[in-house]
C-alpha cells in the first residue's frame, strides 16, 4: 500500500485509476486525477499549500512536489515530470514535459505543450509561453516546439497513462530469478518495443 498521509485533518483525494507506488509519499492537501502515475521515491507534500495533479499526468521516480506557504501547485492534464525533478509552487501547463532533474520554482507558469530540458533551472516568477523549448541554468527559451516534437512527447506520455492500469494488474513483490529466462525461440525478457528516443524519432 502506498504511503498516504492525512495532515491537520486533510486527506489526499486520489482517483481509483491512479497508481501511487508503495515507495512514494502523498501528504495532506493533494488531489490526484485519473490515470496518473506516481513513481517510487516521489514525494507530494501538501502541508503548506495544495497540489492538484490533473488527469493523465505522471510524476516519476524521486520527484519532489511542494510549495512556498499558501501556494497551489498545479500539474495540468498530461503533464510529464521526469525523474528527480522538483516542482515547487509552480503551474505546469497541459502536455508539458519537464526533463530529468529540472527545478521549477514558486510562481512559475509553464505554458501548454512546452518541453523543459533536463537539469534546467527556472527561477521564481518566470512565465514561459506555450510551445517553447527551454534549457539551461539559468534557463533560456531556445526555440518553438515543432509538431514532430509535440507528437513525440505526447506518445511518450501515453505510455505513462497506460502504466497505472498495468501496475494495478501486475505489479507485486517477488523473489528474484537467478538467471535470465528464455522462451522457446531463445528470446529473453522483452523491452518495450513501441517508443523511440527523440534522436531515433527524428530519423524516420
Amino acid at each position: 500500500m502506498a504511503n498516504i498521509f492525512e495532515f491537520k485533518g486533510i486527506k489526499p483525494v486520489i482517483h481509483p485509476s491512479a497508481f501511487i507506488h508503495p515507495n512514494a509519499a502523498v501528504t495532506g492537501n493533494v488531489v490526484i486525477g485519473k490515470d496518473v502515475y506516481i513513481g517510487p521515491g516521489a514525494a507530494l507534500r501538501g502541508d503548506w499549500g495544495r497540489i492538484i495533479i490533473e488527469d493523465g499526468c505522471n510524476v516519476q521516480e524521486n520527484c519532489t512536489v511542494h510549495m512556498f506557504p499558501g501556494l497551489t501547485v498545479t500539474l495540468k492534464e498530461g503533464a510529464h515530470i521526469g525523474h528527480g525533478a522538483v516542482i515547487h509552487g509552480s503551474t505546469i501547463g497541459k502536455n508539458v514535459l519537464v526533463g530529468i532533474n529540472a527545478v521549477i520554482m514558486d510562481h512559475v507558469v509553464i505554458g501548454d505543450n512546452c518541453i523543459i530540458g533536463a537539469l534546467t533551472f527556472i527561477p521564481e516568477g518566470a512565465i514561459i509561453p506555450e510551445r517553447k523549448v527551454v534549457v539551461g541554468n539559468p534557463y533560456k527559451i531556445i526555440k518553438d516546439v515543432s509538431d514532430d516534437m509535440l507528437e513525440w512527447k505526447t506518445n511518450g506520455t501515453a505510455l505513462y497513462q497506460a502504466l497505472p492500469k498495468d501496475c494495478h494488474e501486475t505489479l507485486k513483490p517477488c523473489k528474484p530469478l537467478r538467471s535470465i529466462p528464455k522462451d522457446k525461440d531463445g528470446i529473453t525478457n522483452p523491452v518495450h518495443p513501441d517508443y523511440k528516443t527523440w534522436k531515433e524519432a527524428k530519423k524516420k
